[in-house]
């Protein structure tokens, strides 16, 4: 009976129920300053102020990209993603020259550009919250 006893006893000592936790906070924190700058900076009509603002995105993009790395939470979902924002970004830059060389801040094209950007980002920002939401495999609450 005492054997039995020491037996559960040890079974439940053996979870790990101090194991950190996964929210990553640092990304939470990231991905919330990004969500604000893309909605503050894109409510403007002019797509020039909002193409400011993606560019400042464009660092706050990096800082996360470092945080999925040093979590190892990378996936297909993620890096899809990004490279939609990274096409988004060429685009963009590519029409804004264009505006330039007219002189037409309002070039149709540049909206579109801009406008495509934005939701890049928006798919980018679903992907990194469902990848730092989602729990990681072997949460650490199963017995060793």
């Amino acid at each position: 009976m005492a054997a039995a006893a020491v037996l559960v006893a040890l079974a439940a000592g053996c979870r790990n129920d101090a194991a950190p936790s996964w929210g990553y906070p640092e990304l939470g924190a990231t991905l919330r300053s990004m969500s604000r700058t893309l909605e503050e900076g894109c409510a403007g009509t002019v797509p020039e102020s909002c193409a400011d603002a993606l560019d400042r995105l464009d660092a706050l993009a990096e800082r996360a990209f470092a945080e999925v790395l040093d979590h190892r939470l990378l996936d297909d979902a993620y890096v899809g993603a990004r490279h939609e924002v990274d096409r988004a970004r060429r685009l963009r830059l590519a029409a804004a020259a264009q505006a330039r060389s007219r002189r037409d801040p309002h070039y149709l094209p540049l909206g579109r550009a801009v406008a495509a950007e934005r939701l890049a980002y928006r798919h980018l920002l679903a992907a990194l919250e469902r990848v730092r939401t989602a729990p990681p495999p072997g949460d650490g609450t199963e017995p060793v």
